[in-house]
This record gives structure tokens, sequence and C-alpha cells, in this order.
């Protein structure tokens, strides 16, 4: 990893719509992953953030075949697939890659303010695959500047870099991130979601998260102009989740 890969992502101005016909968000009723997974219709990318087999969450001794048997059929339906986890969790995942799809990036959430108090590499990051269905589109200057851009246009540019791999980002815990902080235990910010869609969609593919918890995705997917289609077990959560998606709606869209 070279230390360009370690730059820090431009921030991503909230998208303001002023049009009649806003993008669509879609909660369905709660339901288990496979099952809101095997009822989906096709996608362009799917988030996975399931819980990490340790801690709160629990363990189960087939956590490594559950979460491969999920994927299998994200494959199904996406051309993109996004996997959270601690990184000694996923590492059993690298080689079992659905057919068809290639990993395209071992992205690392890197966050200073872990509050464990058992401080360590460990506990201060995230990993997140990102798996790609043979031929699908990317989009590296989603995260070009304008003279970039410029020199893209005019067939000047050796080559378009990409995004980085390390996702330097604090936790949503204390004061920090306290306009996004929901109360859920594994909320992610809304800085390491917003990179993933910039990545893999453009305005109005869908984005589809069955494991959503407090809705982080979907408000990603309403500021970027993405249309989203949100579920999870926990009928609890998926009140929350709707309740933030409608705030940011009645603030928003004009």
């Amino acid at each position: 990893m070279t230390l360009a890969s370690q730059t820090t992502l431009p921030a991503v101005t909230p998208l303001r719509l002023t049009t009649e016909e806003p993008p669509s968000l879609q909660i369905l009723p709660p339901s288990d992953v496979l099952a809101t997974l095997a009822a989906s219709p096709p996608v362009t990318a799917v988030i996975l953030d399931p819980w990490y087999n340790k801690g709160v969450g629990g363990t189960r001794d087939d956590y490594d075949d559950w979460l491969a048997t999920v994927v299998e059929s994200a494959s199904r339906i996406a051309t993109h697939i996004f996997v959270w986890g601690f990184p000694e969790i996923l590492a059993s995942q690298v080689a079992r890659i659905p057919t068809g799809f290639t990993l395209t990036a071992w992205l690392t959430w890197y966050y200073k303010n872990c509050p464990s108090v058992i401080r360590g590499w460990r506990s201060a990051q995230n990993t997140c695959l990102h798996l790609t269905a043979d031929g699908a589109s990317t989009y590296p200057e989603h995260f070009l500047n304008r003279d970039q851009l410029e020199r893209l246009r005019a067939g000047k540019m050796r080559f378009v870099p990409g995004p980085p791999s390390v996702l330097e980002c604090p936790l949503n815990v204390g004061f920090v991130g306290r306009e996004e902080q929901t109360g859920h235990p594994a909320q992610k910010p809304l800085a390491v979601i917003d990179p993933l869609l910039l990545m893999s969609t453009k305005p109005g593919d869908i984005v589809l998260d069955p494991m959503c918890g407090s809705g982080t995705t979907g408000e990603s997917c309403l500021r970027l102009g993405r249309n989203a289609i949100l579920c999870d077990q926990s009928a609890d959560w998926l009140a929350v989740t709707e309740q933030r998606v409608t705030q940011w709606k009645e603030s928003n869209v004009r």
C-alpha cells in the first residue's frame, strides 16, 4: 500500500433535490437477509454489514459458510457487492468469491477514536471488501476535482486515479458525528458509505441494503441521488430508519 492511497477523501456536498421526482427509497417489512436477497429485483450494488461474529452480536460456528452464502445470494442480483467486517473475519472470504466476480478492493476504515479500553490496531479498523461482476462499471471520475475532470475530457490524463483504499474517518461516538448518531451500536458514518456508492453507482442506480440498521445507506442514497431498497431483521431499527429518511427528505427536498 502506498502513502498516496491513504489520502483523505474529499468531502461530499449533500445533494439538495429540486426536482418533483426525487430518488425513490423503499423500506421493506422486517426480514432475514437471505429472504430479502432472494426476493430482490436486480440492483447495481448491495451493501452487506452483518454482525462480525464477535461481541454483542454473538457467535456461530458456521459464520464463514453463512457469510459466503449471503455473498453468493447477493451476486445473483447485483454487479457490485460491499461486505463489511473485521479483517480477520473477512480474510476467509477472499478465497470464496462468487464465480464471475473479482475482488476489486480491500478497503480499510481507520478510526483513531475507538473507545475500547484495549487499544490496538485490531480495534481501530474495519474492512470492506468490494467485489465486482465481470464487466461492471466503476466511476473513479466521481473522485476527481474540476481541473482533473477537464484534463480527462480533453484526453490529457495518462491514467485516472481512483479513490484511496484507506478511509480515515472517526467513529460517531461522544460529540463526534453527533448530528448523525441514532444509537445503533454498529452505525457507520456517512463518510464511509458515500465513497462506496460514488465508486460503484451513478445517479438513478438502485442500491440494496438488506441489513440497513438505522438507515445510513438510505440517507447516503438520498444525498447522492441514488434509489434505495432497505430492509433489516429488526422492526425497531426499521422504524428508526424510516424516521431518519423522512426527516432528511423534509429538510432537503424542496
